[in-house]
């Protein structure tokens, strides 16, 4: 590592090769669970994942049935406060959310001069950290204030994506339409144009499907921060910032990146066979938790997918998805995740490549704060402990005694 002054740090504490030996020296009651995987870190009422039988449930519904019957409203309100709502709640609830979509001009401004030299995700963590701090009753910490919190930043959140793609793009930003909902709100703000009742339904269902899963990295993330019972603007943040990596939010961008890559259907086999030849890992495909069976939240995307190729009658994006899928399968034996089609689909919807990730973040907000939300309500610190494998009882050498030191060249 080279900093800006030139010194050049060429030391390391524990080299990579020694690490996993020292690792392997733990004794048995000593055990590492590397990643955290089994682990149990928290208790949660609102998400319950059985990989065995690829299940989801939100407060105990399972997804396929909201995934039928439901809306992105309804299941945010269900995370929520526990209960589906009646078609009043259901009605002030909407109401509620399409109320604070606008930004203050603030906000807009960071977003504006950011959309020009920020990539997305980046600039649009920032402008939700900036968001927060406007962000009523920072103080309060009362249920209602913390219910508030979160209407406000799920509301807002699409504005912000929305707002950050026209400006890039060089487009005048499209104001929100409070008759719309959620869902066709966004890509009414996105395109400017009042979406089909198939855009409109895939979305909204993607939406559904994604808006929460349990104790994953950027829920955790969020967690960790709420613990300290830090603001909910800076879980939000906090979760942002877990969201951007290429093994969590940034898979679906790879996925779609490799489908463009692969282009036609003849070069299908013969790019999975070269990337499992090259031990590469394929984007899209296996999941920490649904390695038994597959993920129920697969086949419903996958169906929005096909609507939308039959609307716009060109059917060769859900044809490749599919060889792609069924070759990786025959070869790996590895079920596509929900990522490998919800990239094509949103795709399909309009939203760029560079968008997939914070579209993701604009889907799991309602989620993230539900999560911080439960664990204001019992809230215990959360700080792991580590096993130290570095060496033991080394003496200290005064500096103008050790042999062979590194001189920094400033």
């Amino acid at each position: 590592m080279e900093m800006k002054t030139g010194f050049k740090l060429e030391t390391m504490l524990v080299s990579d090769n020694h690490l996993p030996t020292l690792l392997g020296e733990c004794l048995p009651e000593q055990r590492v669970y590397e990643g955290l995987e089994g682990v149990l870190a928290g208790r949660t009422a609102i998400c319950d994942i059985d990989g065995d039988v690829g299940a989801l449930q939100f407060r105990g519904i399972d997804i396929r049935e909201l995934a039928e019957h439901s809306n992105y409203e309804e299941v945010v309100y269900l995370l929520w406060t526990n209960e589906l709502p009646t078609s009043n709640q259901l009605w002030a609830f909407k109401a509620a959310l399409a109320a604070e979509r606008e930004v203050d001009a603030g906000i807009y401004e960071i977003l504006r001069f950011l959309s020009h030299y920020m990539k997305p995700m980046d600039a649009l963590r920032t402008a939700v950290s900036a968001l927060a701090s406007d962000n009523p009753g920072e103080d309060n910490t009362s249920p209602e204030s913390r219910l508030a919190k979160a209407i406000y930043l799920t509301a807002k959140f699409p504005t912000l994506v929305a707002y950050y793609c026209r400006e890039s793009q060089g487009k005048m930003w499209v104001r929100p339409d409070p008759k719309l909902d959620h869902a066709a709100n966004f890509l009414y703000m996105m395109h400017g144009r009042r979406p089909t009742p198939v855009e409109a339904r895939a979305m909204d269902l993607t939406m559904l499907v994604m808006v929460e899963h349990g104790f994953n990295a950027s829920t955790f993330a969020a967690r960790v921060t709420a613990s300290t019972l830090s603001d909910m603007g800076a879980a939000i943040t906090s979760a942002m910032g877990t969201l951007k990596g290429p093994l969590h939010g940034g898979a679906n961008q790879g996925a779609l990146e490799m489908l463009f890559e692969i282009g036609t259907l003849d070069r299908v086999e013969p790019y999975i066979d070269a990337a499992l030849s090259a031990k590469q890992r394929i984007l899209g495909f296996g999941h920490r938790i649904y390695r038994k069976a597959g993920d129920s939240r697969v086949p419903f995307i996958k169906n929005m997918l096909y609507q939308l190729c039959a609307q716009s009658g060109d059917f060769h994006l859900y044809e490749l998805a599919d060889a792609v899928a069924q070759t990786v399968w025959e070869k790996k034996r590895l079920f596509a995740n929900v990522d490998f089609y919800l990239a094509p689909m949103l795709h399909m919807l309009g939203i760029s490549v560079d968008l997939l990730t914070p579209f993701f973040a604009m889907c799991r907000i309602a989620g993230w704060t539900a999560h911080v939300m439960e664990q204001y309500a019992n809230n215990r610190l959360i700080r792991p402990g580590s096993l130290y494998v570095g060496p033991v009882g080394r003496p200290y050498i005064p500096l103008d005694q050790r042999e062979g030191a590194i001189v920094p060249n400033f």
